[in-house]
């Protein structure tokens, strides 16, 4: 994730910057937060106490703009800790998929589409199998875009070893992916020929195959993000 240099809160001028920063990282932290917090009210709450600690902190001016982001994502998680210790629940992350396929188009048959869902149930049911760590690291991957770096303040991980853990995490998702794919029923096997089959797996797979730190392209990664954050 790039930041712009104007979205670092500075001492210069406070309450404008306050109000930027909000405006810059508010709906990202919110969504974070909702996909495990399953009240908005309760989200909501957990957000806006995120940013009284901005204000708290006399040295959050002082941080580039990397810093400031990191802090913020990093105290976002750890409030709903707090909020899940509070309540003596656990956390609930939504992974769920979309109903409707995200490459449909006009030109799409209605088995082209049928099968293009089930693919994608297929890579929603892959990532529910894998720990709940490395489920965390690919939503801030792909689902909000934080680098290896950044994954790690909020993990409290080197980047070095989120870098490595997201390696392992994606040969994993990949391996229960193809698994189901090839488990997939002779039946839809025949409906379909194995060229559409294979296109279609191989275009749900192509945005997890990117280096751990090259910025995913938003076109192919949609799907990714979808699963990550449980729109």
């Amino acid at each position: 994730m790039q930041y712009k240099e104007d979205k670092v809160l500075n001492q210069s001028s406070y309450s404008e910057g306050y109000a930027e920063l909000y405006q810059s990282y508010a709906p990202a932290l919110f969504a974070y937060v909702h996909q495990h917090v399953s009240s908005r009210e309760d989200a909501e709450d957990i957000v806006l106490n995120v940013f009284v600690s901005v204000l708290q902190n006399k040295q959050f001016p002082t941080f580039d703009a990397q810093k400031q982001a990191a802090w913020l994502w990093t105290i976002t998680r750890n409030k709903v800790v707090d909020h899940f210790r509070r309540t003596n629940r656990r956390p609930q992350v939504s992974i769920d998929w979309l109903s409707e396929p995200l490459y449909a188009d006009e030109s799409s048959s209605p088995e082209q589409i049928s099968l293009e869902r089930e693919e994608y149930a297929r890579l929603a049911s892959a990532m529910r199998q894998l720990p709940q760590l490395q489920q965390e690291v690919l939503r801030l991957r792909f689902g909000h875009g934080l680098n290896s770096d950044e994954i790690g303040s909020v993990c409290e991980k080197s980047g070095a070893a989120v870098r490595v853990l997201l390696s392992r995490t994606l040969r994993l998702l990949r391996n229960l992916y193809t698994d189901q794919a090839e488990g997939a029923s002779d039946e839809r096997t025949e409906r379909y020929s194995t060229t559409r089959n294979h296109r279609s797996r191989d275009r749900s797979w192509r945005a997890f195959t990117r280096p751990p730190d090259e910025p995913p392209d938003p076109a192919v990664t949609c799907q990714c993000a979808r699963v990550c954050t449980g729109e």
